[in-house]
């Protein structure tokens, strides 16, 4: 679980819009914005090489952080982010305010094991994943890194139904019915 936020400095902005954008990135910052919990959303700009990092060391989008703007810190998690289409490197944030007891939408990991003792995978059958990650509804304060889905009594066209797969607390799933997760196909035929 994600529970400790990552601090994050920032600087305010005052102006917003694309030409000052452009200014704040040929500063070598990322301009960024703070928005939700009933607040005036905050036109903030971020370090651009330590923004880049964060993007890039994976799960960014379900990573709190305590941005520190100017010596006021904000609880927030990143929304999404753009790239520019030509070198990767970071363009713009959005963060979402987080208030203490709300609850997020947030695509959790699936992770597989046991799939070495898989009795289907052992006879031949091939393991096929049908979703790698989950959208959940999720406490803002404890953000499963992933959970966790157990192959180890699947044999050759079993499939693991989502109900099998015990859901950390306080989350529940978005999509209805007992989907599947992933399933042990038959070895194919030589003709």
């Amino acid at each position: 679980m994600s529970n400790t936020a990552k601090q994050l400095k920032a600087t305010a902005r005052s102006a917003s819009g694309k030409g000052a954008a452009r200014s704040v990135r040929r500063e070598g910052r990322v301009p960024a914005v703070i928005y939700g919990g009933g607040t005036e959303p905050a036109a903030i700009s971020l370090d651009f090489n330590e923004t880049r990092k964060l993007i890039y060391a994976g799960h960014f989008l379900t990573t709190i952080f305590e941005v520190d703007v100017d010596g006021k810190k904000t609880r927030v998690i990143p929304r999404d982010y753009q790239l520019d289409v030509v070198k990767d490197t970071p363009l713009h944030v959005d963060f979402l305010r987080l208030r203490p007891g709300s609850f997020l939408r947030v695509d959790v990991h699936v992770h597989l094991i046991n799939q070495e003792t898989c009795p289907g995978i052992k006879k031949g059958g091939a393991l096929n994943i049908v979703m790698h990650a989950i959208e959940m509804k999720v406490p803002a304060d404890q953000i499963p890194d992933a959970i966790t889905a157990d192959l180890a009594s699947l044999d050759i066209a079993d499939s693991l139904p989502v109900s099998a797969i015990k859901l950390p607390e306080g989350c529940k799933l978005i999509q209805q019915g007992n989907f599947t997760i992933a399933s042990i196909t038959p070895p194919a035929r030589a003709e």
